[in-house]
């Protein structure tokens, strides 16, 4: 009884339960990883782009987050699935070439990372207009251009301020990996509920992915806070605890 069923032998012979959970824990490790480089990456120009002074840039930025922000995740997760591939024939082409997980992980990690980077480009636009303008004054006064004024004085002291939402946004995209296995992605929320149909011991396999989503998003917070204390800036950020 209990969590003793992890060490069981799953029906078709392959291995015990806990290895079948442990292997959708990396898919959604890996899915998790892969969207939050892009969302990182997309919500860093986006964010930018919002507070330059080319008002055609902070409109399409600014369209850019409410597009993606404002549409379920789920609704986004359909759309990149199975509507796309129908009304862009070289991505049906694509799709048709290659192995339906590829697909899925791939789809997985677009869906992911751009609903996630819409969020993180409002924390990095928030972040640089929470500095004073003298900063940017100051770039400018040292003869940098605006991308360099972004690159070596804004950006770097915009980050360091956002940690704490960054750190928000990155536990919540863990968690939203578990969307993925509406697609069929076998991460870890599919294996739970594939351990439970199969075993109907479903107080046992949601209790195991509980904690075991408990332990990631616990690990990446005390991640995040080490990263925050180690880049905080004397006398300007306070450390976090």
């Amino acid at each position: 009884m209990g969590l003793g069923i992890l060490l069981e032998q799953v029906p078709d012979g392959d291995g015990p339960w806990w290895r079948m959970l442990a292997s959708g824990l990396e898919w959604t490790l890996m899915v998790a990883a892969l969207a939050w480089i892009l969302a990182f990456a997309l919500g860093s120009v986006v964010g930018v782009a919002r507070t330059t002074d080319r008002r055609w840039l902070v409109r399409l930025g600014n369209a850019y987050v409410e597009l993606f922000r404002n549409i379920p995740l789920i609704v986004q997760f359909f759309l990149w699935f199975f509507v796309v591939p129908g009304v862009i024939p070289p991505v049906k082409r694509w799709v048709v070439s290659v192995d339906p997980l590829t697909y899925q992980l791939i789809t997985a990690v677009v869906c992911l990372g751009l609903f996630t980077s819409a969020r993180l480009a409002e924390q990095v636009r928030a972040g640089i207009q929470s500095l004073s303008r003298g900063q940017r004054s100051a770039g400018y006064a040292l003869g940098l251009s605006q991308a360099q004024t972004y690159r070596y004085v804004l950006l770097p002291m915009a980050y360091r301020i956002i940690i704490p939402p960054l750190t928000s946004e990155l536990m919540n995209l863990i968690k939203n990996t578990a969307v993925a296995y509406s697609i069929g992605l076998t991460e870890l929320f599919f294996r739970t509920r594939e351990m439970g149909e199969m075993t109907f011991r479903y107080f046992e396999a949601f209790g195991a992915a509980t904690l075991i989503y408990a332990a990631i998003a616990l690990t990446s917070n005390r991640v995040m806070a080490l990263l925050e204390r180690k880049v905080a800036v004397p006398g300007y950020i306070g450390s976090a605890k």
